[in-house]
């Protein structure tokens, strides 16, 4: 067979099956077709076998593509082989996963977020086809959830109106209303007579199996190497010898179809059974904790298999995880296969891990291990194979204990990042928080291989030994070393420190010695017994975050009181830079009065995030390019200083290096000592000017955050650019700009003093929320862990009352517990009376009131805030309008609490809202090492530029691609797998291909329930995607169902004061009919009028909908009051002659007319029926699909501020140029007009004016073609004075302005991926504006090479990104375009070339002055309009009318 790599048929046999075919590929290895096979439903649960090719075995370790012979079409057949005892122990465990059958609430049992897409499109009356996601129906007995009975008839269920309160839980996922599964047999378990005794094991028997058929009769079955038989043992009697009719099989499954017919019949209708999607039967590779459990605490059906024990059969030996990772770590990656085989692997190794830690976490604080550590503060634990402990709290007690862990998980994740550091290894490492319990677990860290120092013989003898280095190679108690192995692992960490934007720097030693590091000084460098390097103790990689650090503090001080010795050492330094002297090593002014900082935190380890970093670096970099540039113009000019070899270049850029505190005096380069600001640390005296500039890098860094990146953040919510909607939204937008959760209270501070307030309601509502939860968790782990495992449900269901409820008290203590002792008659009821639940950290009672005092002070503590806080939680509902649900449903995603799936009523202040029976478990929530999927990710951002630049087509390739790359490594269940889904299905919609786009968001919706939550804000949005693809394939009444379950989801979630819920609201009055659809139109508009106000374009769209809604009704008097506000909206955004307020108009008229038809008929005929809604002003299903996918953002508007910025700069350019321009014509007409007087001949004259018209009036015919705004460009590229002498060549030709590119070589306007060529129907206003921007930057920027949004910037040699005008120097020599045609060019409509000098006369002056006063009017017109994208409405005559407002997402 031929090296390929493409899938082909081969045929399979043998094993007692039929031949059937299936598919392979040329990459696979033989071992991957055989879990292939194993996977078929053929094949299962057969396991233990292997496979041959013309009779000759094969090698699982080979690739199917180098096997001669093997063709397509090949047979390949089935090899039973011999059990081994684990084997049969596995097939086993085979037999039982197909015998269980899965229900849809077996992932609430195991506390893994459900996917309720099946059941939500299965349900009756779904779709018109009935069809799922795979194409066949579910045959469930699942309960009809309320949100789906209130649909059956188009109306939606009251709970889910606009204004509604009640918030029902039970109508969030279906519950059991039926026993599920088939009966296969009536028991199986292991025999009596397990283990066998020792001559039976001689004799090959590896356990007992006794089944109970559900005919009643009962067998031993024995597995041996060669498969399963029935002995004659009975309960009374051991008999190992075979029954003489007893088959050998090899499959268990085959020898009970032969003992029991019944069992034969449910096994073939299971097997026949419809199969789940494969995307819902995976596992995902780390669990996803859903808060909600099964509806019934009761089991309907007793566990057959509990009693097999293969559940708790342990491991013969646990695995060695640090091994498994560094092995994969260590695969080739020379090709995408063998990338993509290594990633598999990472991720599975990882998955395993981060299961067995979760696992050993439960174990070990549940009380069944012990420690193994002797001795030492705080204990640790092995289980599993994985080493477990608490960690040190010498950094700051708890609070610092778990910092430590988490930022050591933080720097892991940090080098793990490093792919091209193949050889620098970390061990793995995951955090998990079990019952108010934070334990790190880490793999065990090979032998070490270190060499022994030898002794030097000329050392004193009494002198004490050296500290044991033995495999310790690199880090402050390393000691003096030198070998050829500590310098490849200098070069690694030199390598790994430039990456990291680390500094190479130097700290004093126990011993006073100078130590060189590459990283914190906490870090080691070990060289481990498999002979890799090891870097541990990665706590401090980041630098410290300077307003948050005690030693900032001391400094401060130091600095004011400004001692007599620190000044005479500042005075004999030379090297100090020039901005300390100015005071640039301290804080702001007021830094400390405005903000509160730097100020104490409860522990000491506060570290700058990566992303803030990176943010401060673009930051410095921009202030370094602005300097430079200002001091290249203050010293000659730009142009003149950057030519090569100019000496006033170097000193321009070592100035602006110094002082933006670049560690180079060459090149800008930003890297900081992750030690600065380290208790404990000491850096040499040589090293004071250095240790100084970090100092004010990170001052700067931390006050960047305050004053740069919260108002930015801030903005951005303003804008609609952030949008979060509960707390892992919240955190996730807050961490992508750099900025840590202990910024929270600044963040809430800077969104109340904002004059916006009011429109960032829900952002200030959230981050309240992280604060009362984050706090309350931190009181929760310490109240819970003094309390025992038999009242851990009291006390978790009374801390949720006191928290929920402000007045609640609990019962006196120990009654209900002592009643429940005497009727169990255990030990439990008395511990729990003697260790009351209910007792506070402190040991007071715990109440509402103390729960909430707790809570306050810790917000103050971590937070500064207590103000918005108040008294009792009330206080926080009433005045924010927070959900106490939303609050619930937090506190249990950050803690692992399940509760029972019930409906709650949290108003009730007199009864308890929460019981013990309602909390269902706890579970671990586990912090690990992200694994990267490279080559997905790579392709993902190709594809998203292809969709920058309008290249449907190719983004289309490059999604498939990273769907097919994901899908290779982790089965697709990945967050990004589900964004690549959904960009994929946008994508073909925006080609027209809806039932492609169907397909692939019915898949992200799945993967987004299973891997992020099933209500996760990125859920709802999926959602809400799916219904549009749904309503514009025809399926109504589902997309109806979609909208009402993210609303339904963001009630639950947020509430109904969010953006977002006018965006549902207004595709749901869209979709439904009748007076449900104004309800949910009007509250769109309300939303949105409190959100943006009255002249947005959100507003407006809703305004124009409600309208459109109106009209349809025949209340055409309320239609016209909306869209007379809309249209006032557009007038007032974009001006009266805007297509936008045109349209808008148009509409309006229409409205107008049918309203005077309407009334001139009833004036008429009274008795007659009102006449049916004019056609123009009915919408069409078309254009319904469309406006749902504007109010999605799926077709996004090009509404853009820096377009109109970038015209008013245009046009203040030319009218710079143009006054300039007319102050030179002016000097050369009367210098004209002198010699024409002084000359006595016409020929004199003549002569003179044929020696002046180049420089005169062609000089001037330029000038007027700038004022004219044609593309030449006459401004220095540094943005410096005009010269107008340059705007002519040394050879008197002129500049003939660049040629207008044409309709076939016009650059493609691509707005938010849909090009010009792919524009919807109905948008021919979107294309001519698109054209006109187009036009607009071509003209700007000299001609038709406009790509994308970066016409208007260039990149100029330091990398700086400068406008367009700065991009053309040396007088606009750029502007020429060759083969550009000649055109008008002179003052008076003249060409250049025209020798009638009498259009040089003062009287061409004053025309040139009033076109200059054209152009400035010109000018303050555009400078006033916005262009915007467009989306289609209905109305109007004709197909429609183009009215902007789409929402921007």
């Amino acid at each position: 067979m031929n090296a390929d790599d493409s899938s082909f048929p081969v045929k399979v046999q043998g094993a007692g099956l039929e031949m059937f075919e299936m598919q392979v590929h040329g990459f696979w290895q033989v071992q991957d077709t055989v879990m292939a096979l194993t996977a078929r439903e053929e094949v299962c649960p057969r396991s233990s076998f292997s496979l041959a090719l013309a009779g000759a075995p094969l090698d699982p370790l080979v690739d199917l593509k180098s096997l001669r012979g093997l063709r397509p079409g090949s047979v390949l057949r089935l090899v039973e082989e011999p059990y081994s005892p684990h084997s049969a122990r596995a097939h086993l465990g085979r037999v039982l996963e197909l015998l269980r059958t899965s229900g849809p609430q077996d992932a609430l049992k195991e506390g893994r977020s459900p996917s309720v897409l099946e059941t939500l499109t299965n349900s009756p009356g779904a779709a018109k086809d009935g069809g799922s996601p795979t194409g066949r129906s579910l045959k469930r007995s699942l309960s009809v959830p309320k949100a789906e009975a209130g649909v059956q008839d188009g109306t939606p269920p009251e709970y889910l109106l606009p204004g509604s309160l009640e918030r029902p839980l039970m109508a969030l996922l279906p519950h059991s209303s039926q026993t599920e599964g088939s009966i296969y047999l009536r028991d199986l378990s292991l025999s009596c007579w397990n283990p066998p005794p020792g001559h039976r094991k001689l004799q090959g028997d590896f356990l007992y199996v006794t089944v109970v058929t559900l005919e009643g009769s009962r067998y031993d079955v024995t597995s041996c190497p060669k498969g399963f038989y029935v002995n004659r043992s009975t309960e009374e009697v051991f008999d190992p010898r075979p029954v003489q009719a007893s088959p050998l099989c090899h499959c268990f499954t085959d020898l009970l179809c032969h003992l029991s017919p019944a069992f034969k019949q449910a096994l073939s209708t299971a097997k026949t059974r419809a199969q789940l999607p494969p995307a819902e039967v995976l596992p995902t590779p780390y669990r996803t904790v859903c808060w909600l459990g099964p509806a019934a605490i009761s089991r309907t059906q007793r566990n057959t298999f509990s009693r097999l024990g293969l559940d708790q059969q342990a491991a013969a030996q646990a695995p060695d995880w640090n091994e498994e990772l560094q092995a994969a770590r260590d695969l080739p990656q020379g090709t995408l296969e063998e990338r993509l085989w290594r990633d598999r692997t990472l991720l599975q190794v990882n998955s395993a891990f981060v299961l067995a830690a979760a696992q050993g976490a439960e174990t070990l604080v549940d009380g069944f291990a012990e420690t193994v550590s002797a001795g030492g503060e705080e204990p640790g634990f092995l289980w599993g194979g994985v080493f477990m402990s608490q960690g040190s709290s010498s950094a700051g007690g708890e609070r610092g204990r778990r910092a430590a862990q988490r930022l050591e998980l933080s720097g892991v994740q940090a080098y793990s990042d490093l792919g091209d550091l193949q050889a620098l290894h970390t061990l793995p490492t995951a955090t998990v928080d079990y019952r108010g319990v934070r334990l790190s677990a880490q793999g065990l860290a090979p032998g070490s291989d270190g060499p022994e120092p030898e002794a030097d013989p000329e050392a004193d003898p009494e002198a004490p030994a050296p500290p044991p280095s033995r495999g310790l190679m690199y880090g402050l108690n390393a000691g003096p070393q030198e070998s050829p192995r500590r310098r490849q692992l200098l070069v690694l960490l030199a390598q790994s420190a430039k990456a990291l934007s680390l500094q190479r720097h130097a700290v004093l030693g126990p011993a006073g010695y100078q130590v060189p590091l590459f990283t914190s000084v906490d870090a080691q460098g070990l060289l481990g017994g498999d002979g890799r390097f090891y870097l541990l103790d990665l706590v401090r990689t980041m630098p410290a975050d300077a307003n948050f650090c005690p030693e900032v503090e001391a400094a401060e001080r130091a600095l004011t009181a400004g001692g007599q010795e620190e000044a005479k050492e500042e005075a004999k330094e030379e090297e100090r830079p020039k901005c300390s002297e100015a005071g640039g090593d301290r804080w702001p002014e007021s830094y400390h009065s405005d903000t509160g900082l730097p100020r104490r935190y409860p522990h000491g380890l506060c570290r700058l995030r990566r992303e803030l970093w990176h943010a401060f670096v673009q930051h410095k970099h921009t202030q370094f390019n602005q300097r430079v540039r200002e001091l290249m113009e203050e010293d000659g000019g730009f142009e003149e200083c950057a030519k090569p070899g100019d000496a006033r270049a170097t000193k321009a850029v070592r100035a602006a290096c110094e002082e933006v505190g670049s560690v180079s005096n060459l090149i800008f380069e930003m890297r900081f000592n992750p030690n600065v600001f380290c208790s404990g640390v000491s850096f040499p005296g040589g090293d004071s000017a250095a240790t100084r500039l970090q100092e004010r890098l990170l001052r700067e860094a931390a006050a960047f955050i305050i004053k740069q990146q919260i108002p930015d953040f801030v903005d951005y919510c303003l804008q609609g650019v952030e949008v979060p909607m509960d707390s892992a939204t919240l955190k996730q937008a807050l961490h992508h700009s750099g900025i840590n959760l202990r910024y929270l209270g600044h963040v809430i501070k800077a969104i109340s003093q904002s004059e916006h307030k009011e429109r960032l309601r829900h952002i200030l509502r959230v981050a309240l929320a992280e604060v009362v939860v984050r706090s309350a968790r931190r009181v929760f782990n310490s109240f819970v862990q003094s309390v025992e495992v038999w009242s851990l449900s009291a006390a978790v269901s009374h801390f949720l009352c006191c928290l929920l409820v402000p007045q609640f008290t609990p019962a006196p203590a120990g009654e209900e517990p002592k009643k429940k002792s005497k009727r169990r008659g255990g030990r439990g009821g008395a511990g729990a009376s003697e260790t009351p639940a209910w007792s506070a950290p402190a040991g007071a009672a715990l109440t509402g009131p103390a729960l909430w005092n707790l809570v306050r002070q810790d917000a103050l503590e971590t937070y500064d805030i207590t103000a918005h806080l108040g008294t009792s939680v009330s206080h926080v509902v009433e005045q924010n309008g927070l959900q106490r649900l939303s609050l619930l449903r937090e506190f249990c995603l950050k803690t692992g609490v399940q509760l029972r799936l019930r409906d709650y009523c949290l108003d009730n202040q007199s009864k308890a809202p929460i019981g013990p029976d309602d909390v269902l478990n706890i579970f671990p929530l586990v912090k690990h090492v992200h694994m990267p999927v490279a080559d997905a990710f790579k392709a993902f951002r190709a594809a998203q530029t292809f969709i920058e630049k309008g290249l449907l087509d190719q983004a289309q390739e490059c999604l498939k691609e990273t769907s097919y790359l994901f899908g290779r490594v982790c089965d697709e269940l990945h967050p990004e797998a589900c964004h690549c889904l959904s960009t994929l299905a946008r994508v073909t919609f925006l080609q027209g291909k809806t039932a492609e786009a169907r397909s692939a968001q019915l898949k992200a919706v799945m993967l987004s329930e299973r891997v992020l939550g099933f209500d996760h804000p990125s859920t709802i949005q999926q959602y809400a995607l799916l219904a549009v693809y749904l309503g514009a394939g025809g399926e109504k009444a589902l997309a109806q169902k979609c909208l009402l379950r993210a609303r339904h989801l963001v009630l639950t979630v947020h509430g109904e004061d969010h953006p977002y819920v006018a965006t549902l609201d207004g595709c749901l009055g869209l979709l439904l009919t009748g007076e449900a659809a104004g309800q949910y139109l009007e509250s769109a508009l309300k939303l949105n009028m409190s959100f943006f106000g009255p002249t947005d374009t959100h507003t407006a769209f809703s305004q124009h909908l409600l309208s459109q809604w109106l009209c349809s009704k025949g209340d055409y008097r309320s239609a016209m009051s909306h869209e007379k506000e809309a249209q006032a909206a557009y007038s007032a955004m974009f001006g009266e002659d805007h297509k936008q307020t045109k349209c808008s108009a148009e509409f309006l008229r229409t409205i107008t007319q049918q309203a005077v038809r309407v009334e001139r008929s009833r004036r008429e005929a009274p008795d007659v029926t009102e006449p049916a809604v004019a056609e123009g002003l009915k919408p069409s299903s078309e254009t319904v699909v469309e406006q749902l996918a504007l109010l999605t953002g799926i077709r996004k508007n090009a509404q853009s501020n820096r377009l109109q910025e970038f015209k008013k700069r245009f046009w203040e350019m030319k009218l710079a140029e143009a006054t300039e321009k007319v102050k030179v014509i002016n000097e050369r007409l009367i210098s004209a007009k002198t010699k024409r007087e002084g000359e006595s001949t016409p020929a004199g004259a003549a002569g003179a004016e044929e020696e002046e018209t180049p420089a005169g009036a062609a000089g001037a015919a330029a000038g007027g073609e700038g004022a004219a705004g044609a593309a030449v460009c006459l401004e220095n590229g540094d943005g410096g004075a005009e010269r107008p002498e340059e705007a002519l060549p040394s050879g008197g030709q002129e500049i003939r302005p660049a040629e207008e590119p044409s309709e076939e070589n016009r650059p493609s306007a691509a707005v938010n991926g849909l090009p010009e060529e792919r524009s919807a129907p109905g948008e021919p206003e979107q294309q001519e504006t698109e054209r006109e921007e187009v036009e607009l930057h071509a003209t700007m920027n000299g001609g038709p090479d406009v790509e994308g949004d970066d016409t208007h910037h260039k990149e100029t040699e330091t990398g700086e990104t400068v406008g367009p005008s700065e991009g053309m120097v040396n007088g606009g020599e750029e502007v020429t375009k060759a083969g550009s045609h000649e055109e008008t060019n002179g003052v008076n409509g003249v060409h250049d070339d025209d020798e009638d000098e009498d259009d040089t006369d003062l009287s061409g002056l004053e025309k040139k002055k009033e076109h200059l006063v054209e152009v400035n009017a010109k000018s303050t017109k555009a400078n006033e309009a916005v262009v915007n994208a467009v989306i289609v409405v209905n109305g109007g005559a004709g197909n429609g009318v183009v009215v902007n407002g789409a929402p921007e997402e």
